[in-house]
């Protein structure tokens, strides 16, 4: 996968994980550190944006149920 795919979040914080764990095991030459450096910041904040789309969504389900509600009960 390169640098400019888009993975989907279950990719991407998979991906970031095998990244992490190769690093934490030293796997990785210095001569690829840098690009997998990079290659994590990428999918952190694809997982990132992920994140807060889901937040705004599921608040936005949230306030709508709470109108409902508020509508059904006479409010």
């Amino acid at each position: 996968m390169n640098e400019n795919d888009t993975p989907k979040y279950t990719e991407a914080f998979t991906e970031l994980q095998e990244i992490v764990t190769e690093i934490e095991q030293g796997e990785i030459s210095v001569d690829e550190l840098s690009k997998k450096v990079k290659r994590a910041s990428h999918l952190i904040a694809i997982c990132k944006n992920k994140l807060e789309t889901t937040e705004e969504d599921v608040n936005q389900i949230l306030r709508e149920l709470d109108a409902s509600s508020d509508k059904t009960n006479g409010e």
